[in-house]
């Protein structure tokens, strides 16, 4: 499908419910290398937002009012090193019932973040991936 012209649309942000802020930013910032780019109260409530590689994140500092998923399955961080991410997560103590599913072009396996947020690790061999969907996983 082609964009229309002068249109750039992107997703930007994830935004979540957090009831232990401070918790949820070091789980980010410890295994995925995300660091905080403000952090200041908006909206009556304090606001953290986040990057981890070109995405962001951002966080309220109020507990969730329907506490885990509720209609958001998951959300995902790609990796170029799926095996040392999973390994420095079970360093912590993190136990997967499940180990990395491989797809041949795509790896992933399912993480559960602070606050039932569910987020799929996953590495994309981009050499097998069709040459016109490699720009998608930049």
């Amino acid at each position: 499908m082609k964009k229309p012209a002068g249109i750039n649309n992107h997703v930007h942000h994830v935004h979540l419910f957090a009831s232990d802020i401070d918790r949820s930013v070091a789980f980010y910032r410890d295994f995925f290398g995300g660091r905080v780019v403000l952090d200041m109260d908006l909206a009556g409530a304090r606001n953290v937002f986040m990057r981890i590689g070109t995405g962001r994140i951002h966080f309220y500092d109020q507990a969730p009012e329907n506490p885990g998923r509720g209609s958001i399955h998951h959300f995902g961080i790609q990796t170029d090193n799926i095996e040392a991410v999973v390994e420095k997560l079970q360093l912590s103590g993190m136990v997967f019932p499940k180990g990395i599913t491989d797809l041949v072009v795509w790896k992933y396996i399912m993480v559960s973040a602070p606050d039932d947020i569910l987020i799929e690790l996953f590495q994309v061999d981009k050499e097998r991936i069709p040459a016109e969907y490699r720009d998608y996983f930049e």
